[in-house]
């Protein structure tokens, strides 16, 4: 045989084999997406995460690797590396709606708002719950926070707002009351006791902070500082408010646990009335980047430096369930009980056990704007007669908030709300209810 021959044959035969083993390699490729996606499918994320995780190397830039690697990741709690996923999907592929709307679910998931904003088109549409306003992070205790493997962050937040409050004081409305005891004359208040309403505005700025240390480590910290002021007669009420937290958290898996120290201070009418200083223990577990599950525990001194008497230890813990669907409809739930034990001896009068239950959500009607609510029940037995009444006080506490939240721009918030307040007692004194309308003015960096 002519030796060009032979070496034609040889060439052609290695060419097969190649070719051969390109085509046993894609499907080789395309067999282990489809295990993946089985593997996700029936509810084995973390096992589909491995084994995406170890041929990322070889095959990032794939889209369809990565889009496979992105619905693991996500599913398995690993919503860092599902951005990473999706990212690369959306610069190989600028018009895959499908994978825009993937990628902003993830950075949403690890609390990048600014640059899940940033995306526009149906993707942003569909993804973005229009946040509600409300003061949910004590039900979303990490929701903003960065997922395993995030970065450092510092956020904050200025709010001004404008309304009118019908009682200030949270007092009664009626100036004659019945006593609860039997055959005494009913009692006469002073008005400075009744319920007095006027506008009133305030400001507030808050800044959240965590510092990496670790994929594991984190600094946690939180402060913000508070003024409200009253027009008319109830100016006497105008109050201020600085809170502040530090503490630790650590994290594994889809699980997170934060230790923090506490403490407030508020003022009313420029006299300290209160001081608060504890510590509290969050945990959190989450389900997947829609559903999570929390729980807390808190510990803390409040000191009334001009009535000793009254101060008390509070003890709390409580649980919460949140869910976010895929429409941007929120729902949220906490169930908690707790006491406030009296230092000192013979005021059993002002401690108390508790128990509530809050609930809410918010309904998106588009890209920038929502409907929101929140109701809230609480109710409170104290330890012993009251020594000026002579009555056991238990009281029922109903609260519900409604409002719309509008974004007309990227990190500004408008908040239109109506709070109703009523408190059911045993005490005639301590019954009161309460509406307050306000209009507040957000801005977010």
């Amino acid at each position: 045989m002519p030796v060009a021959s032979l070496t034609s044959r040889v060439r052609g035969a290695g060419l097969g084999v190649c070719l051969s083993m390109l085509f046993l390699g894609a499907a080789q490729a395309d067999a282990l997406l489809d295990q993946a996606a089985v593997l996700v499918q029936n509810g084995a994320a973390a096992e589909a995460f491995r084994l995406l995780d170890a041929q990322e190397a070889q095959r990032a830039g794939d889209p369809a690797f990565d889009a496979a690697m992105g619905h693991a990741a996500r599913a398995a709690g690993q919503y860092t590396r599902a951005v990473l996923a999706w990212e690369r999907v959306v610069a190989a592929q600028p018009d895959n709606r499908d994978a825009q709307t993937e990628l902003v679910r993830a950075l949403y998931a690890v609390g990048d708002k600014r640059k899940a904003q940033a995306l526009d088109g149906a993707g942003r549409e569909q993804a973005i719950p229009v946040d509600a306003a409300l003061d949910v992070d004590q039900f979303m205790l990490s929701y903003d926070r960065p997922e395993h493997g995030g970065e450092s962050s510092l956020r904050g937040h200025v709010e001004l707002t404008l309304g009118h409050d019908t009682n200030a004081n949270a007092g009664p409305g009626l100036a004659n009351l019945i006593s609860p005891l039997p055959g005494t004359p009913a009692w006469t208040l002073a008005p400075s006791a009744l319920e007095t309403s006027g506008g009133f505005g305030a400001a507030l700025v808050a800044l959240r902070g965590r510092h990496v240390l670790d994929a594991r480590w984190s600094l946690v910290g939180a402060a913000s500082a508070s003024l409200r002021q009253h027009s008319g007669d109830a100016d006497r009420f105008d109050n201020r408010q600085i809170d502040g937290s530090a503490g630790v958290s650590w994290r594994a898996e889809r699980h997170e646990v934060v230790v923090s120290g506490v403490g407030s201070y508020y003022a009313l009418d420029g006299t300290r009335l209160r001081s608060l200083a504890g510590v509290q223990g969050e945990w959190i577990y989450r389900l997947d980047g829609y559903r999570q599950w929390g729980g807390f525990v808190q510990r803390f001194d409040l000191h009334y430096p001009a009535q000793a008497l009254r101060d008390v230890q509070r003890t709390v813990a409580g649980a919460s369930y949140t869910q976010v669907s895929r429409s941007g409809v929120r729902a949220y739930g906490m169930l908690y009980a707790g006491r406030e034990s009296p230092d000192a001896a013979g005021a059993g009068h002002f401690g108390h056990r508790l128990a509530g239950v809050r609930v809410g959500g918010q309904l998106p009607l588009g890209s920038q704007l929502g409907l929101f609510a929140a109701l809230d029940w609480e109710q409170r037995r104290y330890g012993a007669d009251d020594p000026f009444f002579a009555v056991r006080r238990r009281d029922r506490q109903t609260s519900l908030a409604l409002g719309l939240s509008c974004v007309p721009a990227s990190q500004w918030r408008i908040t239109p709300q109506l709070l109703l307040v009523r408190n059911d007692s045993s005490l005639p004194v301590t019954r009161y209810g309460r509406r307050v309308i306000s209009v507040t003015l957000r801005r977010e960096f």
